[in-house]
């Protein structure tokens, strides 16, 4: 039998250690996909990332400094050298890759909700779960999503849930300020309500 286990992140960069920790432990990159906001448009085509937003690619600064984050992220392999941007209903710009944004790409040019959601709910996630996970993504975060046979969940649950946000407290929080439910005809949210937002929850820039 098969499952699909998701997760968010709030940093992108503690998403991306989860996608290498999946392929070290032997689970196959067509079975893995990764889905950030870019509102911020930290990742441009091509593959740079630039946070600081100063020309040049951070991994390539953080190779000459031996530290930060360019030593974090390291070279593009694997599943996330084929990240790509894409539009979603209700997200904005994303960078993705792998099965979700691929199925999501389709169910939103087949008017399904919000092509996330029509994707997650396609591989098993709960119409809830599946909303809340948009949201998260929505609000700035990164979702990571393993298809896999049941008897490996436990293994992969360990290996997602190092700094994965618990999204049934934070729902809560959201719905704690009137949030009923992800709606893809809402506009995607701007760079400046996305930084409000890790304020609220007390976090620091995401660290690219």
């Amino acid at each position: 039998m098969t499952t699909t286990i998701t997760r968010l992140y709030d940093d992108y960069a503690d998403a991306e250690r989860a996608v290498r920790r999946l392929e070290d432990a032997g689970f196959p990159q067509s079975e893995i996909s990764i889905v950030a906001n870019n509102s911020e448009r930290w990742w441009r085509p091509g593959g740079k990332v630039d946070r600081d937003r100063d020309g040049i690619d951070d991994r390539a600064e953080g190779a000459g400094t031996g530290a930060g984050v360019g030593a974090g992220l390291g070279g593009a392999a694997g599943l996330l050298a084929g990240l790509g941007l894409l539009a979603i209903p209700g997200l904005g710009p994303v960078i993705a890759a792998g099965w979700l944004a691929s199925t999501a790409a389709g169910a939103a040019a087949g008017a399904a909700t919000g092509g996330i959601i029509g994707a997650l709910t396609q591989a098993g996630v709960s119409d809830d779960e599946a909303s809340r996970y948009a949201e998260g993504v929505r609000r700035g975060g990164t979702l990571v999503s393993v298809r896999a046979s049941e008897q490996d969940r436990v293994k992969i649950e360990a290996l997602l849930n190092e700094s994965s946000v618990d999204i049934q407290n934070r729902s809560a929080a959201w719905q704690s300020t009137g949030w009923t439910g992800f709606d893809a005809a809402s506009p995607p949210l701007a760079p400046d309500d996305i930084r409000r937002e890790r304020e609220l929850y007390g976090l620091d820039a995401p660290e690219r």
